[in-house]
C-alpha cells in the first residue's frame, strides 16, 4: 500500500521504497531470501527495482512473493516513475 496511513499487507508499505534497502521495512515478516538479497544490495534503485519486478523470482530465489512479474517494458517503467514520485528523499547516483 501507498499513502498516507499506508500499512503492511501482503507486501511491505511502498512509500520511498526507491533509495531504501531490500528487506528492511520495519515491521514487515520479509523472506530469509530477501533479507539476504537486501543485506547484498545497498538500496532500491530503478534498475534493480526493474529486474525485480520483470522477473522476482529471477532476482530473489526462493522469495515468498507471489507475484510473477510485468514482463511489458512500459508497464515497468510506469510502475517504477510511479514508485520514484512516492520516493522525495531519492536522488539518483550522478
Amino acid at each position: 500500500s501507498v499513502g498516507e496511513g499506508a500499512k503492511n499487507k501482503i507486501g511491505p508499505v511502498l512509500n520511498d521504497v526507491v533509495g531504501r534497502q531490500p528487506g528492511t521495512f520495519e515491521g514487515f515478516a520479509y523472506s530469509p531470501a530477501m533479507v539476504k538479497f537486501g543485506e547484498e544490495h545497498e538500496a532500491w534503485t530503478p534498475e534493480l527495482l526493474d529486474a525485480f519486478i520483470a522477473d522476482p523470482r529471477g532476482t530473489v530465489p526462493t522469495t515468498k512473493m507471489a507475484f510473477a512479474g510485468i514482463k511489458d517494458d512500459d508497464d515497468r517503467e510506469d510502475l517504477i516513475a510511479y514508485l520514484v514520485s512516492i520516493s522525495p528523499d531519492y536522488v539518483p547516483a550522478q
